[in-house]
């Protein structure tokens, strides 16, 4: 923790300027839940805030052992922040696995808050513990905090006249009582909260808030915890505020993409993790216009979406990469028919099923050219949780002014990461026209028919015209068109043609040149990133440029097409490097574009970067062993597998 201005007099209260929370158990220990009621109460308060969870992919992970663990990290702040925090200043630990999965994060001096009553030798055992570590002496470079949250919890539940089981369950209500305590969060909200959430058997309600007061009065009358923390209010620019994950923010902006445009919404998907919650959330809007397909499978999900946009209505779909691969037939229908189409992509590990929920950004080239034949899409990629929001009125905007599917790149970081969100007036919103044709004129000239393939001179955007408009009748199909009338051709020099338009239409959208943030203009080193790379790339530059380090940021929300400027900026600077979080398909993709020499930094450990990590990178670009230990990633990985392979021999 980052005091200030040390212990403010006899109350025992410190006042900090951030502090780093995780809350860590069994994935059914409530620690996402934790998390949220804390993260609302932070932003309500009216700290800055980032939020991370981690959960296990599995329904019914293995309970007390290690890949079963689930957390939930938070940083808030009295300032701007940009990430949820590299190590955390407090650890609540449930159980062993819980402390053996996430000790290794923390700094030295952090604090430490361990349910005792999970530490038992076969607990301890399940997870290789041979000596108990509260005991050992292993956690001295920790203060450590030994509470028995569960025997508290069922004492405190006993008046809500509910079960043993049920009463355990409180238990992550009583970690958040003691943290609510720790750090001057209000009770009322969280109280409110359970008893609106249990409203249907209000004796658990009763018991979970009857296990959150435990937790608050266990730390205001015990000589254990002797001082509490206070994190001001951060001095964000005026607004107003709510917090927001991802995932909720890209729903939003495509029920106000279909208000700006005046078409209702047909989201067609099915569901798949990370992506599931933006159909949870869009299912909750028919009020404004918007249509919920639950899709048989991947291929229909789009396949419908497709048909919403045939018809007139701005078509969605949502998925992860497992899922894009599916799409990609239809995308490319959406492609030689150019019909509006927006396709969400929350990107996780892979290949396959991979690391469902785990973070990843290896979906790029797939976004790119992952679709047999010459197939262009937009793609854009929001940098933040927040960002989303703008990002997906944006991705709509295209889809519709240019007549093309878009790609909207998400990923598991963003989807399910959460920060402040100012909510922008509907009046500074620009409306979206979709410009429809209009019904032909009675009586128009015999010969003069609807040609579907026309180009505006601009956008070169074709004409979009519903299903049964006046003199407007067209075909259309997945076969090759003719320039101008649609008909079905497989005239060599036409098809060249068509090709060419439509990459040439891709090209041709207007984007913003890409900024450059470089705060003295003396920098030799530019990071350049896209997705949710942008915090942590962000905070490592403002820590590099504190130690008096000049360094670079830029970041890609437009990666198709990339903005004007790009090649003109990846040539000021005598050094450029690319972390993301897959193999170097941003810097594959930039050295073959502009014949720059970008060096990759790569990432695939279903984590997202840390902003000290990307400290280090700076460092080793300056001076000049970056190189060498990228490729020694690769060495690394080879060397353990001839290891292991060989049995521990050479």
């Amino acid at each position: 923790m980052v005091s200030n201005q040390g212990v403010d007099g006899p109350t025992g209260s410190e006042k900090l300027e951030k502090v780093v929370i995780r809350f860590a158990g069994d994935s059914g220990d409530g620690m996402q839940l934790t998390g949220d009621r804390f993260t609302h109460e932070a932003a309500a308060f009216g700290n800055d805030l980032a939020t991370q969870p981690n959960f296990p992919a599995e329904i019914r992970a293995p309970q007390g052992t290690l890949p079963g663990v689930s957390s939930f990290q938070i940083q808030i702040a009295d300032y701007d922040i940009l990430t949820a925090g590299d190590q955390p200043d407090v650890l609540v630990a449930m159980n062993p696995a819980a402390l053996k999965a996430n000790v290794d994060d923390l700094a030295r001096g952090a604090t430490v808050i361990v349910n005792t009553d999970e530490f038992t030798k076969r607990t301890l055992a399940k997870v290789g513990y041979e000596r108990d570590p509260l005991t050992d002496d292993s956690l001295g470079d920790f203060v450590v905090h030994r509470v028995p949250m569960t025997s508290l919890t069922l004492t405190a539940t006993e008046p809500a006249g509910v079960g043993k089981k049920d009463g355990q369950r409180a238990k992550n209500m009583f970690a958040l009582g003691l943290l609510s305590w720790m750090y001057g969060r209000p009770l009322g909200g969280t109280e409110a909260f359970m008893r609106e959430k249990f409203a249907a058997t209000p004796e658990i309600g009763e018991a979970n808030v009857l296990a959150f007061r435990a937790g608050w009065n266990y730390g205001e009358t015990t000589e254990t915890f002797a001082t509490t923390y206070e994190v001001a209010p951060a001095a964000l620019p005026p607004g107003t505020y709510r917090q927001i994950t991802g995932n909720t923010a890209l729903a939003y902006g495509v029920i106000a993409a279909g208000q700006l445009s005046g078409l209702p919404v047909f989201l067609g998907t099915y569901p798949i993790t990370p992506a599931s919650d933006i159909l949870h959330e869009l299912s909750k809007h028919k009020n404004f216009g918007v249509t919920t397909f639950q899709a048989e499978d991947e291929i229909a999900g789009i396949g419908a979406a497709l048909g919403a946009s045939i018809g007139g209505a701005l078509g969605v779909t949502s998925t992860s990469g497992p899922g894009l691969a599916l799409k990609s037939e239809t995308i490319g229908l959406a492609v030689m028919t150019e019909l509006p189409l927006v396709i969400i992509d929350v990107q996780r590990g892979g290949p396959s099923t991979g690391l469902p929920t785990k973070t990843e950004q290896a979906d790029l080239l797939q976004a790119l050219y992952g679709r047999n034949g010459e197939s262009p899409v937009a793609v854009v990629a929001p940098r933040s949780p927040a960002d989303c929001f703008a990002a997906a009125v944006d991705a709509a905007r295209i889809a519709l002014t240019y007549r093309t599917p878009v790609l909207l790149l998400s990923d598991g970081a963003i989807a399910n990461g959460s920060e402040p969100w100012s909510i922008p007036r509907v009046s500074d919103l620009e409306p979206i026209d979709p410009a429809f044709e209009p019904p032909a004129e009675e009586g128009a000239a015999a010969g003069q028919s609807f040609q579907p393939y026309a180009r505006d001179p601009e956008t070169l955007a074709r004409p979009l015209a519903r299903p049964g408009t006046a003199g407007r009748a067209h075909r259309i199909g997945g076969l090759e068109k003719a320039d101008g009338s649609g008909n079905i051709s497989y005239d060599p020099a036409n098809h060249e043609l068509m090709v060419r338009l439509r990459q040439a239409k891709i090209d041709g959208i207007a984007v913003p040149d890409l900024e450059v943030d470089d705060p003295d203009g003396t920098a030799d080193l530019l990071l350049i990133g896209w997705g949710s790379s942008y915090g942590p790339i962000g905070e490592a530059c403002r820590r590099a440029r504190r130690r008096g380090v000049p360094v670079a940021q830029a970041h890609l929300r437009y990666l198709n097409p990339l903005p004007a400027n790009t090649g003109e900026v990846l040539r000021r600077y005598r050094r450029v490097v690319a972390p993301e979080m897959n193999g170097g398909q941003l810097a594959l993709l930039l050295r073959g574009t502009y014949l720059v020499d970008v060096q990759p930094w790569t990432k695939v450990a279903g984590t997202a970067f840390s902003a000290q990590e990307l400290v280090g990178v700076i460092d080793a670009a300056l001076d000049g062993s970056i190189g060498e230990l990228e490729q020694n990633k690769a060495f690394d990985a080879r060397a353990r597998a001839t290891y292991r392979t060989t049995g521990g021999h050479r």
